[in-house]
């Protein structure tokens, strides 16, 4: 059955109950079945370098689930038992898939993002207590091995630390070269440090503990939200494998090639692709360890897809808007249809996608909350650019708006709170801290995502912002998604973010943040000139807009909105102590679990009062850059 309306998904789902569907209940199980069905067919390749004719190795079923089997015994030999965990802080190669469904097998799998401090990686470790991280070898023009290292000093519960050296995707005369160079890891750590590959060569190829046949906790994803600090979700099998189910029973099949240049930390790759994969038996291909960020990936992202005979594209606003920039210089008529998430996607971006590629993009909507998937525009139905599409099959979304008399179910195309129920949602428990739980459900069962959103009369549903994104100015709610798509409106700006400023008066005003096109001249005066015409209230209208080289992203490239709040505080905290002639200077703000974002202040020999005087006009709180002592403004 295709997915195009609203009709075929109810159709899907009128089948059977989800609980009734022949779906595995482990991720063993899932890629045991795919193994015996293909066991020769390609399950996932890498390659180190971007080139078409670059050094690649691809794994197939067979071999995927021996070495999947042989890392779930290491770990199980390490102490990893079904509640502990087992983390890896990896960019993409193909020891990061092992170490995913290996450690979803032994015990609880934690992706951590490699590009965190180690600061934020060594919180992290502490509140999922990892007995076990897989990580780098020190390796040119990377410092993950020695973040991971200063990390786990600070991670009491890990124990052993191991090490792929990507050394061995390299060739003649980079891979003699390389030990050579190898940067050092200073300091000593109370951890045992083993090498991966050669730990897992030493265990059997035959599962040495029980696959209970049961649901379970399998995966910790911290989320890499835009509105601020990570917090930890837990992901069940069944949410894992219904994400899997999806994939397989709307879009692909063994003979499918995907392009996945997107990081093997995120839900997105991990669960709406790689379970597709596992479930399907399709083919995913990641091009570089950093993926779309990887040397040269969009110079040779035509030719990578000739070279794979790709059918499915993977990609995000920011890869598309890059790839734009590039002429199509490969044979890309293998490809079906692009799928794009994590912010929406402009509409004139779309459409020179569209013109120069010839390829379709699928807008969908997903978050890790949710373990991922939600709704997506049907691959064979009408394609609402800058909707996030239908509703899968299994999943329901809830419009709820809140007022005097509670939460209320909102009407055709009007704005509340996005809230969503299906396999993917572990209600009641979807972060490990207790305490974040509390007041996340609607129903006992809807998850309250956070975003705002609407749905249409033909069932389609669409964001218009974050709730926490809302800018209050003087007790007026402002929709940032007014004043970003204006922006965007301007053939010259490529990304666009507006926030609140803090304002001493109105608690905040909207300011505006672009990133320019390639080659794009418009001047800061000339965009907020733009803004009064095409930002239709008045109150929304921007007190300030700069253009930066670069938005701040997250690494699936949402725009990251607590930079974009830091750097307006420091501008407009120091522009008022200017005024003021006070010498005390905002010299960063950092962001507080439970206060928000905090301005760190240098007196300079300013008095506190002096300081309060001026500070204590604005709602965000200060300290001392010198002290821990707190200073509530």
């Amino acid at each position: 059955m295709t997915f195009a309306t609203f009709a075929d998904r109810d159709s899907i789902e009128a089948e059977m109950p989800w609980a009734e569907r022949d779906v595995p209940k482990t991720l063993y199980g899932l890629l045991s079945r795919t193994a015996e069905q293909f066991p020769d067919r390609p399950a996932v390749s890498y390659q180190i370098f971007s080139g078409p004719k670059d050094k690649a190795e691809t794994l197939s079923w067979r071999k995927l689930r021996e070495r999947t089997t042989q890392a779930a015994n290491l770990f199980r030999s390490l102490g990893v038992g079904e509640e502990d965990v087992v983390a890896y802080v990896l960019p993409n190669c193909n020891e990061t898939t092992i170490a995913l469904l290996g450690g979803a097998t032994a015990g609880i799998v934690n992706p951590i993002n490699p590009l965190l401090e180690p600061e934020q990686i060594g919180a992290i470790l502490r509140e999922t207590g990892a007995k076990v991280v897989v990580t780098l070898k020190p390796f040119p023009k990377t410092d993950v091995a020695q973040k991971v290292h200063e990390a786990v000093r600070h991670a009491p519960k890990c124990h052993t630390v191991l090490e792929v050296d990507l050394c061995r995707y390299l060739t003649p005369p980079k891979s003699w070269i390389v030990p050579f160079i190898r940067p050092k890891v200073s300091g000593k750590a109370h951890v045992d440090l083993k090498d991966f590959n050669r730990e897992i060569a030493k265990q059997p190829k035959t599962l040495q503990f029980e696959d209970r046949q049961v649901d379970r906790v399998a995966a910790y994803f911290h989320t890499g939200g835009t509105t601020g600090m990570p917090k930890v979700a837990q992901h069940l099998y069944s949410g894992m494998i219904y994400n899997g189910w999806i994939g397989h029973r709307l879009l692909f099949t063994e003979e499918d090639n995907i392009i996945c240049p997107l990081p093997l930390f995120h839900v997105f790759a991990c669960h709406v692709i790689l379970m597709a994969a596992l479930t399907s038996g399709a083919h995913v291909v990641f091009p570089t360890p950093q993926g779309y960020r990887g040397e040269g990936v969009f110079d040779n992202f035509w030719k990578l897809v000739e070279r794979w005979k790709i059918t499915f594209v993977i990609t995000v606003p920011t890869a598309v808007s890059a790839l734009m920039q590039r002429p199509v210089d490969a044979d890309v008529s293998t490809v079906k249809t692009a799928f794009s998430g994590s912010a929406p996607m402009p509409l004139e971006l779309f459409k020179r996608f569209e013109k120069s590629c010839g390829v379709t993009i699928c807008e969908g909507y997903g978050l890790t909350e949710a373990t991922c998937l939600v709704s997506c525009n049907p691959p064979d139905g009408e394609k609402k650019v800058g909707s996030i599409g239908i509703p899968f099959p299994y999943t329901h979304v809830k419009i709820i708006k809140r007022n005097g008399n509670g939460p209320e179910e909102c009407a055709t195309d009007e704005v509340g709170e996005i809230c969503v129920s299906n396999p993917g949602v572990y209600a009641g428990s979807t972060y490990t801290e207790v305490d974040k739980n509390r007041e996340l459900f609607h129903e006992g069962i809807y998850l309250r995502t956070g975003d705002l959103g609407r749905i249409d009369a033909d069932g389609y549903l669409w964001i218009t912002g974050r709730a926490k994104d809302l800018i209050i100015r003087g007790g007026h709610n402002i929709d940032p998604a007014e004043i970003e798509e204006a922006l965007l409106a301007h053939p010259d700006v490529a990304f666009a973010g507006a926030i609140g400023q803090p304002d001493a008066h109105s608690g905040e005003l909207p300011c505006a943040f672009v990133e320019l096109v390639s080659g794009g001249t418009v001047t800061e005066a000339e965009l907020m000139a733009h803004c009064k015409t095409h930002v239709h209230e008045r109150a929304a209208q921007p007190k300030h807009l700069q253009i930066l080289d670069e938005l701040p992203k997250t690494a699936v490239g949402k725009v990251f909105k607590p930079d974009l709040r830091k750097m307006a505080i420091t501008r407009v905290y120091n522009g008022a102590l200017e005024e003021a002639g006070c010498a005390a200077r905002v010299v960063s703000v950092v962001d507080d679990k439970t206060r928000g974002l905090v301005a760190q202040v240098q007196a300079n020999g300013a008095k506190d009062a002096d300081i309060s005087d001026v500070l204590g006009a604005f709602t965000r709180p200060w300290d001392h850059a010198e002290t821990s002592e707190t200073q509530k403004a």
